[in-house]
């Protein structure tokens, strides 16, 4: 997105929002919302939404999505329509497990939070998730209302990838790792003494490779175990397993195999039905720098299989929304911290030092406070992060910088183990503005910071301004993820820094999609701090 470019609500908008004026939709005096058109083009959600597991409860539909190191984390989704998803809780604040999860003695880049389960049984919703780390236990969490938070039930043993199910006889059980069934207590409480214990037959003569991210469902008499492959040589796919028991046998089907729209093979999710009987599949898809976006396609019920997508059995471009006439929600969030609270959307990269944040000090900024002395932005506290999005996405701060010390970092990044940063930087009573690609190291066991490789790509001086206005442009279309950095003294004229920056996922280092991060570091001495007065945000239409 280059500096003349015109940013555009898209048609849907203007036309939905021209009927719901002609209809009355509104009273007089009453602000309309946007309502979604009657399609949507895949991916439903085109950002970084891993691992989802989705029920629906009544007329609503409920997610669970991998955030691993971000606090608050584990969020929980709410949605009318399986298109349009609001954030409405996380199952935690933060997580003490050990003292990485403070950025003490490591870190958790890529660990944390995964692949939670979602529930619901006899009133009361229950989610099940194993951090991928030591001490490698699972957190069974409660609630009577997913908006309204949510409260530590138990704790037992490690589940990888586990899939929490309430049989119709009262027992329990997870499915986990590659096949694996234990039976629980009742009440959650832990594994049921004398109980259901062993791996199920899933792998055969194909399934050599990998096969894990499981999501049971029980229909018409029958167990479903869903599970992704990737046979050595093959291609990545969402397979089915269905027994007329829980312990089996299990036959197997390939329930769907697509590169849809040309990027890797969609797999692992979940299938979930409307309150009218038709059925959904929900399957991610990794997209390279964006991360692991949602995609929506039917399932159609056939010789007792859910065979996923078209009819030609692949994901749809165009699909007509399950549930008509419902509100559009935005995912990723504008924010001029004029509130009592950060909106839900914002999550702290590793647990925050709160006493180093507020939004009280300075009304309507958000002040961010330097802690601890760092090298880098790996190793700094209090970054806050939202996720970018496809196509095409820009996000921009203006950041009051008089507060800083001298040896201060600050500014607005693409965040990810790959990051291009656009930072303000004080050298005794001098501003720079420095635009740098940083790759960072980490240790396989502890996932210790032990280097950042630095590319300083561009250097400014600064005049002595009281503020700095910061934006990041993102283009996510295929064989793109470029992401392209401006600054202004106004706040009206942009210039570019920099050279165009390519975005990364990687597994071996934060293991997420790139992300929006507004960061303030010390490198000298802690005391120092800066005002974000805002963080707006618009993307492209698909």
């Amino acid at each position: 997105m280059k500096k003349e470019r015109i940013w555009r609500w898209p048609l849907a908008y203007a036309l939905a929002f021209s009927a719901a004026a002609w209809c009355g939709a509104a009273p007089l005096g009453m602000p309309r919302e946007e309502v979604q058109a009657a399609t949507f083009k895949n991916p439903v959600v085109w950002a970084d939404l891993p691992d989802p597991d989705v029920i629906r409860v009544g007329d609503y539909f409920y997610m669970v999505s991998t955030t691993m190191h971000l606090m608050p984390g584990a969020p929980v989704m709410r949605s009318r329509d399986l298109v349009n998803w609001e954030t409405v809780s996380y199952l935690f604040d933060e997580l003490h497990e050990t003292p990485k999860y403070d950025m003490e003695e490591g870190t958790v880049y890529g660990r944390g939070q995964w692949a939670t389960s979602i529930r619901y049984h006899d009133g009361k919703f229950y989610a099940l998730f194993s951090p991928n780390d030591v001490p490698y236990r699972s957190f069974v969490y409660t609630t009577d209302d997913p908006a309204k938070g949510w409260t530590l039930h138990s704790r037992m043993k490690h589940f990888h990838d586990a899939s929490l199910f309430f049989d119709d006889d009262g027992r329990v059980y997870v499915f986990y790792g590659t096949g694996q069934l234990t039976e629980l207590e009742a009440d959650l409480s832990g594994v049921k003494e004398g109980g259901v214990d062993m791996t199920l037959q899933v792998r055969d003569e194909e399934e050599k490779g990998l096969l894990e991210g499981s999501r049971v469902i029980k229909h018409d008499g029958k167990y479903y175990l869903l599970m992704i492959s990737w046979p050595n040589g093959g291609k990545r796919r969402q397979l089915c397993y269905r027994a007329d028991k829980i312990t089996g046998p299990y036959e197997k089907k390939v329930i769907l195999c697509d590169n849809f729209a040309g990027f890797p093979y969609v797999g692992q999710g979940t299938i979930v039905d409307d309150a009218k009987g038709n059925w959904y599949g929900v399957i991610f898809q990794d997209r390279g720098g964006v991360g692991r976006v949602l995609t929506l396609s039917p399932c159609h019920w056939i010789d007792g299989w859910p065979m996923l997508g078209d009819e030609d059995g692949r994901v749809p471009e165009t699909m007509e929304v399950p549930v008509k006439g419902r509100p559009v929600i935005p995912l990723v969030v504008g924010d001029e911290f004029d509130g009592d609270k950060l909106k839900m959307e914002w999550q702290w990269n590793h647990n925050p030092v709160d006493e180093a944040w507020t939004l009280k000090e300075h009304k309507g900024f958000l002040r961010l406070k330097t802690n601890k002395v760092v090298s880098n932005l790996y190793e700094a506290r209090n970054t806050l992060t939202q996720r970018m999005e496809g196509p095409e996405c820009s996000g921009s701060l203006a950041l009051e910088v008089g507060g800083m010390k001298d040896g201060d970092r600050a500014g607005l990044a693409a965040f990810n183990g790959h990051s291009g940063i656009l930072t303000v930087e004080k050298e005794g009573k001098d501003l720079f503005l420095v635009m740098s690609e940083e790759v960072v190291s980490l240790t396989d066991k502890e996932k210790k910071v032990t280097g950042v490789e630095r590319k300083e790509c561009a250097r400014v001086k600064l005049p002595r301004v009281k503020k700095v206005y910061l934006r990041v442009d993102a283009d996510f279309r295929l064989k793109r993820d470029i992401a392209e950095f401006y600054y202004s003294t106004d706040g009206k004229d942009w210039t570019k820094i920099g050279s165009d920056f390519k975005m990364r996922f990687d597994y071996r280092k934060l293991f997420m999609g790139t992300k929006f991060g507004i960061f303030n570091y010390a490198t000298k001495s802690a005391g120092g701090y800066v005002d974000v007065d805002y963080f707006r945000y618009e993307k492209a239409e698909k």
